[in-house]
């Protein structure tokens, strides 16, 4: 049985098209055309390591870029693009183009086109155990599971494509602009055209419909495992994008349904644990695969003892700090001394005002870069619901929902107060504080058709290239197809740049 591992686990290397090896030890298999593919994914067991290698490639390394470690570092290309997350300094310039908005039109860069392939590896790993998946012998549960974990997968893979490689969704229109190259076949390697982001958004519908029905009453693994409560989160988030707000207020309380806020105490332990009881799905990075300078936390904590840590620590927009009361356990987070002195942070690190302790790493060792990094939280779903209900036309029930939250992240909050506008700007406030640095920001300014404003944030002009504002209607919110699809698939249409 292990061998056999080790072969399934060499076909899913070879079908990805970016991802190295879960292990070295798999380049020493067998040549991956000694087994059929139908015998690699033959078991139920066999389906399940598979689905394993897609957890582990949402954070390892690839490429041999340290800046290229799955969906945690585009968790942080998000942010860097948008206003809240400051660097400043260049540090050792990693995201550094990306912050400058550099990349979005570029397609011969490698982080443009890395977030393409990334995700259409992801998908074609994902359809292998979709395709031969059913015929899988052994437990029928694992079976199941492993198969809806893989539609799951492959909705979240085209989701992620379609908001950056496509035009901003808008309902009550056709949407007949173009998406993403649709592939449901792991077979399907010949020239296709892309498909419209209502096509695209189908079939992201199609996929959660089937990895619901495939995990409806199975056993949640642990927290890098698609259960049913992160399926109905993803089904909320992508309701929202679409501004479908019934469907996105249901399934945003179904998804946290029986679920809690962590305490103000749990949110100061520096969002590094996936056991925490709000986390509904996120990755662990054991201490034998950390990638060092690569893992989440060798950017975004501000403990860890790295170049980019010392010299370019993470930033809060000022005006989201000076927008909330000190009594809120999030702005406690942020030191506008910028000393952390409860970190000990040695003299070779810089201080800088305004920076964040939100995340540490997980043995608060400053030369451990381990911290497991959170996918999607019970809040994301309290903002999810609040916010399609005011656009529902129920600002009292909106209200209802936000305040939940915000009495948990501070006790002596009282209530809102303003109406319309004013209060859908304080709801948008409190969802940029309390998503700041997990990979929201971009993608919630091209959503609600919003510019980027950095002015009087604490910006530093000279790191961001001067790149002050960027308007609603840029053609840089929606990336440029990368060059090597462009070559390798004559059918695909270019966006315009």
């Amino acid at each position: 049985m292990k061998k056999a591992k080790y072969i399934l686990a060499s076909i899913v290397l070879v079908s990805s098209l970016t991802f190295t090896s879960c292990s070295e030890e798999f380049l020493d298999t067998l040549p991956t055309d000694s087994v059929t593919e139908q015998t690699a994914y033959a078991t139920a067991d066999n389906l399940m390591v598979a689905v394993n290698g897609m957890h582990r490639n949402m954070y390892v390394r690839q490429n041999s870029s340290q800046g290229q470690n799955g969906y945690t570092a585009q968790m942080i290309y998000a942010d860097v693009l948008g206003d809240d997350v400051i660097f400043p300094s260049q540090g050792n310039g990693w995201f550094v183009r990306m912050m400058r908005w550099l990349v979005n039109n570029n397609e011969a860069s490698s982080d443009l086109s890395y977030p393409w392939n990334f995700w259409s590896g992801m998908i074609k790993n994902a359809n292998y155990i979709i395709n031969y998946g059913p015929n899988a012998s052994g437990d029928t549960d694992l079976r199941d599971k492993a198969i809806g974990e893989a539609y799951a997968y492959r909705a979240f893979s085209q989701f992620q494509l379609v908001q950056l490689y496509g035009d901003r969704y808008v309902n009550g229109r056709t949407n007949d602009q173009l998406g993403i190259v649709i592939r449901t076949e792991a077979s399907d390697n010949e020239p296709k055209a892309r498909a419209t982001v209502e096509e695209t958004y189908a079939q992201i519908w199609a996929d959660l419909d089937k990895a619901e029905q495939l995990l409806a009453g199975k056993t949640k693994t642990n927290s890098s495992h698609f259960a049913l409560d992160n399926v109905l989160g993803i089904k909320a988030r992508v309701a929202l994008v679409q501004q479908k707000y019934n469907e996105a207020a249901q399934y945003a309380a179904l998804a946290r349904t029986g679920k809690s806020l962590m305490t103000q105490e749990q949110y100061k332990e520096g969002f590094n644990d996936y056991a925490n009881p709000e986390w509904m799905w996120g990755v662990t990075i054991l201490g034998d695969q950390s990638d060092f300078f690569g893992n989440f936390h060798a950017y975004m904590s501000r403990n860890y003892n790295s170049t980019q840590i010392r010299q370019a620590p993470k930033v809060v927009n000022l005006k989201l700090y000076n927008a909330f009361p000190d009594s809120d356990v999030r702005k406690q987070l942020i030191d506008p001394t910028g000393q952390h002195e409860s970190l000990n942070l040695a003299s070779t690190y810089a201080k800088f005002p305004y920076t964040s302790e939100k995340f540490v790493t997980k043995n608060r060792d400053n030369n451990t870069a381990l911290g497991d990094v959170p996918f999607m939280r019970v809040a994301e779903m309290y903002l999810i619901e609040a916010e399609a209900k005011y656009f529902l036309g129920d600002e009292a029930g909106s209200k209802a929902v936000l305040t939940e939250l915000a009495t948990a992240r501070d006790a002596a909050f009282t209530g809102f107060t303003t109406s319309g506008q004013a209060y859908l700007e304080e709801l948008y406030l409190q969802r940029r504080i309390e998503l700041w640095g997990e990979g929201f920001r971009f993608f919630d300014l091209k959503r609600t058709n919003s510019p980027l404003n950095r002015r009087d944030t604490g910006a530093v002009g000279t790191i961001i290239n001067n790149v002050w504002e960027v308007p609603a209607n840029d053609k840089k919110w929606t990336w440029v197809i990368p060059r090597q699809e462009l070559n390798s698939n004559p059918l695909v249409i270019q966006n315009p740049s």
